[in-house]
């Protein structure tokens, strides 16, 4: 049974009423256990539960520790391209938004590697738009090369690829997959995606398994919080993180919290999702996962990053900007989504030593590699 089957079971209106229904009671004997099931994680999710969010803090924050310690990685993105097929309600990439299209020639990527680099990262994440015709597979292993000379760890964010197509980019170094289903509703997930390749539901929900079984290091998992009920959505992403830690114990899986951010075009948030939301799932998530990564973005404010520290976050991105070749590139050129958190790899390793956590710029070496990390 693929990841979709076990998803249809629990995808009726039983959920919500589930949630729904959950007590005081039910809130404090699922805190008072060590090793939490599928639907004790659903009692942490409901409205009672946040009620809770200071117990839950508390334990969040001792698991983590338990499991990573003070630590916090640190990455950046870099966009390739953002020429785009699709027609993402949400996205600013989306193909009908009349933005200026570019993509980074191989030698530019050297360009914006190198800046990346003098900043002491060895984390990148790169990400391109929906259009393989233009930014295919041969290109982006071209810029993959260019990137070893430089990261230890390169992660993708991109389209749907085939299993052969991850095996393809694992052997040019890529070890990390970052995949968001954006949506777990099925029926609203159509209606955002009006156009193009990624409207395909089943084949975006099956490609971290893909990647899984294609030998992938590390993937990661998530929704776009904003579009649909959050706590439906984080739900659907913890139930694909544990099928992923039950079926693939070898790949390092992980969840991320992006929620909706202002970008070029006319959508908004079908909902809306506040600060103590984004508590709440991170505890429950800890408490349902200890060993899960999990990622927030700088589409957080700088202060509310700075809080959600102790909680369960371990990977955080910095310096991040959203325009291809934003960071070498003075012209016009508008990202996928305004950023919140602007701050600079310098003053995040500076907050996070202030604060007790130790920045972690590289926290893996491929075999073989070499000092810039590249794969022998």
């Amino acid at each position: 049974m693929g990841f979709y089957e076990c998803y249809a079971v629990y995808r009726d209106g039983a959920l919500c009423r589930r949630v729904e229904s959950t007590t005081d009671a039910d809130v404090r004997r699922v805190l008072s256990k060590r090793t939490l099931t599928l639907e004790d994680f659903l009692c942490l999710l409901s409205p009672v539960a946040g009620l809770h969010l200071e117990q839950m803090a508390q334990q969040a924050h001792a698991l983590t520790v338990s499991q990573f310690g003070r630590t916090m990685v640190l990455f950046t993105p870099l966009y390739l391209s953002n020429f785009c097929t699709n027609s993402c309600l949400y996205c600013g990439f989306n193909q009908t938004n009349r933005i200026v299209r570019r993509q980074l020639t191989v030698a530019e990527v050297d360009v914006e590697a190198q800046a990346i680099a003098d900043t002491g990262l060895k984390h990148i994440l790169i990400l391109t738009g929906d259009a393989p015709a233009v930014a295919g597979v041969d290109y982006i292993e071209g810029c993959c090369k260019v990137l070893n000379r430089y990261f230890s760890a390169i992660g993708m964010e991109i389209y749907a690829l085939s299993q052969a197509d991850y095996r393809r980019l694992i052997d040019v170094g890529v070890d990390s997959l970052t995949i968001y289903q954006e949506t777990y509703n099925e029926a609203l997930y159509r209606r955002l995606h009006p156009k193009g390749p990624k409207r395909d539901y089943r084949f975006r929900m099956d490609r971290p398994e893909r990647a899984c079984r294609a030998g992938m290091r590390s993937v990661n998992v998530g929704a776009l919080l904003g579009l649909d009920d959050w706590r439906r959505d984080i739900f659907f992403a913890g139930l694909h993180a544990q099928y992923l830690l039950d079926r693939y114990p070898e790949t390092e899986i992980g969840i991320s919290l992006p929620r909706m951010r202002p970008h070029v075009g006319g959508f908004q948030p079908g909902w809306i999702v506040e600060d103590r939301h984004i508590v709440q799932a991170m505890t429950a998530l800890r408490l349902f996962m200890p060993r899960v990564g999990i990622t927030i973005s700088t589409r957080e404010s700088a202060r509310f990053r700075d809080r959600l520290l102790p909680l369960g976050v371990t990977r955080m991105s910095a310096g991040s900007c959203t325009a291809v070749g934003g960071r070498t590139d003075e012209g016009e050129n508008p990202g996928q989504f305004e950023i919140s958190d602007e701050r600079s790899v310098p003053e995040m390793a500076a907050m996070l030593r202030r604060s007790g956590w130790q920045p972690v710029f590289k926290d893996w070496q491929a075999l073989g590699g070499t000092v810039g990390g590249a794969r022998g």
